[in-house]
Order: C-alpha cells, then sequence, then structure tokens
C-alpha cells in the first residue's frame, strides 16, 4: 500500500523585532528661570511669558568661589539686550513700563554701552515718552558716567520738573564741575520752563541746596552762598534741620561764623547733628575754648551726642593747654555714654592723651582697641609718641604697624628721622 506523504513547504522565517536600546540621559539639573511677561498690542488681553535667561547656562563645577559685586552686572546688561533682540524678533512693540524697568536695571548696572542702546531703542519706537521716563533717562546716563549725553537730553526737554534739575545738578557735582552745578541753580531761577515751586518737594530741594552750598564753598562764592540761603527762607525752609545743618557747614568753611550762628538760633528745635556742626565751626576757627563751651551746653540741654560730636570735640581738647582736663571729662562722658569702643572716638582719644603729654592715659585707650585698631588710631599713637621725643616707642609702634600690614604716613616718618635719638638706616626698608 502506497503511502502518499504530502509535500511540506517551509514556513516563511518570521522577522524577530527587537526593542531598540534606550538612550540613558543624564538627568537635568534644576535650575532657576525667570519670567518675565510682556504684553502684546492685540485688542486681546493676552501676553507673552519670557523665560530668562534666554541663553543655556553653562554648567560649571560647584565650587565655593566669593563673587564679587562687579560681576553681576553683565548677566543683567545682556539679559536686558537679549529680551530687546527678542521682541524685536517677535515684532512685539516694547510698552512704557517694560522700558522704566529696563532704565531700572541699566541705572545700576552702569553700563555706558547700554544705556546707549537702550535710549536709541526708545527713539526708534512710536511711543512718546513722558516726563517720568525722561527723568529716569537722565539719572541712567548720570550714573552710567555719561554726563555729557545727559546734558542733551537735558537741553532738548521742553518740560521739566524739580526732579530733572535735582539730577542733573547732582550729576555735575559728582564730577567735580562746580562751576556747572551753579550756573544750573542759576538757570533754573530763571528759566521760564522751571516751574518748580510747586512741585519741589523737602527731598529733592535739599539734595539741589545740599550741591550748590557744597559748590560755593570749594569755589569760595560767598555771594551766591547768601543768595541761596535767601531762596532757602523764601520756599519756607527756615527752620528745617537739613537746610539749616547745610546752611551751616557752608558758612563755617567759608570762615563767616556771624552766618553760621545766625541760622543756628534760627532752629528751635536743635538736634545734634546742628550742635555738632556748631562745634566744627568753631575748630575751623581755631576757637577751642568756645567749641567746648557749646559741648558743654549742648550737655545742659540734654541733647544727645554721637561719635562724632566726641571726635569733634576731642580735637579741640587736643589743641587746648589745660594738661588734659577738658579732654578728660570728654572720656568720662564717652565712657557714661559705652562709645568707648566706638574706633572714631578711640582714635579722638589717642590722639588727644598723646597730643597733651599723657602717653599712658593714650596707651591704655590704645591697648582698649585690641585688634580693631584702624589706620588713623595707629598713626594717633605713633604721632604722640613722636611729639614727645619717644623716638624707641615709635620705632615698636612701626614695626607692629608693617606687621599688621599697615603703612606708616610719611611724613611722620620724616619727622621720626628728624630726632637724634633714632638712626636712619633702621628706616630704609619703610620707604619702599
Amino acid at each position: 500500500m502506497e503511502v502518499k506523504i504530502p509535500h511540506l513547504t517551509p514556513a516563511p522565517q518570521q522577522r524577530i523585532l527587537t526593542p531598540p536600546k534606550r538612550i540613558r540621559f543624564p538627568p537635568n539639573k534644576p535650575t532657576f528661570k525667570k519670567i518675565v511677561t510682556v504684553p502684546t498690542s492685540s485688542a486681546s488681553n493676552s501676553s507673552i511669558q519670557i523665560h530668562l535667561p534666554l541663553r543655556r547656562p553653562q554648567h560649571k563645577s560647584t565650587q565655593k568661589t566669593e563673587k564679587n559685586s562687579n560681576d553681576c552686572k553683565p548677566s543683567n546688561c545682556s539679559t536686558v539686550s537679549d529680551v530687546l533682540g527678542l521682541l524685536d524678533c517677535l515684532k512685539i512693540p516694547v510698552s512704557l513700563d517694560l522700558y522704566a524697568s529696563f532704565i531700572d536695571e541699566c541705572t545700576k548696572s552702569g553700563d555706558p554701552l547700554l544705556a546707549i542702546e537702550l535710549h536709541n531703542h526708545i527713539k526708534t519706537s512710536c511711543l512718546r515718552p513722558s516726563l517720568s521716563i525722561f527723568n529716569r533717562l537722565l539719572l541712567m546716563y548720570v550714573s552710567c558716567n555719561l554726563i555729557g549725553y545727559a546734558r542733551e537730553l537735558f537741553d532738548k526737554m521742553t518740560v521739566r520738573s524739580s526732579c530733572t534739575w535735582a539730577v542733573m545738578v547732582a550729576g555735575y557735582f559728582e564730577n567735580g564741575d562746580y562751576g556747572e552745578v551753579i550756573d544750573l541753580f542759576l538757570e533754573m531761577q530763571c528759566s521760564e520752563r522751571a516751574k518748580v515751586d510747586g512741585d519741589m518737594d523737602d527731598i529733592v530741594a535739599s539734595a539741589i541746596v545740599v550741591c550748590v552750598l557744597k559748590a560755593c564753598a570749594k569755589t569760595v562764592n560767598m555771594e551766591l552762598g547768601k543768595q541761596v540761603h535767601a531762596w532757602v527762607v523764601k520756599m519756607g525752609y527756615g527752620e528745617n534741620l537739613v537746610f539749616s545743618g547745610s546752611l551751616m557747614r557752608f558758612y563755617g568753611k567759608a570762615g563767616f561764623l556771624e552766618g553760621s550762628d545766625c541760622v543756628f538760633y534760627q532752629v528751635p528745635n536743635r538736634n545734634k547733628v546742628i550742635w555738632t556742626t556748631k562745634i566744627v565751626n568753631h575748630c575751623y576757627e581755631e576757637q577751642f575754648d568756645e567749641a567746648f563751651d557749646v559741648f558743654k551746653q549742648m550737655g545742659r540741654e540734654g541733647v544727645k551726642k554721637n561719635s562724632y560730636t566726641f571726635s569733634s570735640v576731642l580735637k579741640a581738647c587736643a589743641s587746648m593747654r589745660d594738661g588734659g582736663c577738658c579732654g578728660q571729662q570728654v572720656h568720662a562722658n564717652v565712657v557714661k555714654l559705652g562709645l568707648e569702643l566706638n574706633e572714631h572716638v578711640q582714635c579722638g582719644l589717642v590722639n588727644m592723651y598723646g597730643k597733651g603729654g599723657l602717653i599712658k592715659d593714650a596707651q591704655k585707650v590704645f591697648k582698649i582697641c585690641g585688634n580693631n585698631r584702624s589706620g588713623a588710631c595707629w598713626n594717633a599713637m605713633l604721632t604722640g609718641y613722636i611729639q614727645q621725643g619717644l623716638g624707641i616707642e615709635a620705632f615698636r609702634i612701626i614695626c607692629d604697624m608693617k606687621a599688621a600690614g599697615l603703612q606708616p604716613q610719611e611724613s611722620l616718618l620724616n619727622e621720626l628721622l628728624m630726632q637724634d635719638s633714632v638712626d636712619s638706616s633702621d628706616f630704609s626698608n619703610f620707604h619702599e
């Protein structure tokens, strides 16, 4: 019997699909992003959120390093430039509020290139900046040390406020151009656009007066200082403590104590600043006894003293030939008020005792300072030793100063070399 075997065809081989290998990416480190909301110009109230920084941050090794304050400025500046560039690419107009925030960032950074770029961007926009924006631009230019650009913008402004004049006056004063400060003040008084009497508050007016009076003192312009005084009284600030203190300092530096006393007696409620200014003015004129009398009268009226008051009256006591009697009374007040650890007061005490010949008392105060001695305190102790002819002790102080990383004053070293008890070869390395 024949058995038929069916023909078996081989089944097609099935393709085995293997899953692809997974690619493992390193876990992303969390980054902190700043979100800036930019309003659009469409009718709807939609807005665009921009995540800053726009550039991908480069992760570096996490090492603790000291950050300088100037290192943060370029990042802020580049952020403003990047945002402006992105908005231009997206054809999104910039609002005045966003411009104001950009100007504030540039003012803080002090980048002159960004300031020019930002102002040019505002010029090309279709917006009409308000007076507030113009004042911000002036402050930005002044902060970036671009006083020329600020003056060019200032001359083109048809409307000016008291803040406008205050920014320009302060800018020229910071640059040391005292003549321009005076000219601006006179122009402010005469110009028809300078209608600032109504909107000038105490802070703005005090900023202008302080700068103008300091400029008058620098240029020895007594006549203009008196005109400023009259203007202050006209504006109703005759009894203001800030204005009164500025006027007293001006008259004191000009050597006109009658004007200073006139302002002093017109102030009803005198504070410690007014009293201390009167002490300083007497010291300018070398009226040390009068300065100490003002200090005592200040105590009788119950006015609280500060470190500047004590350091000022100690300068007067250092020049009084009373054997240190007045200075010891001031020292007692210092201890009573707990200011014996103040570096300015300590320097004044060391200087007073050293010039008065009370070296042991100066040494006691100098030792109390400990490791917190300032360079002025070291030089005061050195001055006392030199004036008393104690060359060996002076040499030891100089060695201690060099060990502490301080450099003695050149004039003191030359004075010490004039003494017979000191060998000049010992100081050859101090003049390097």
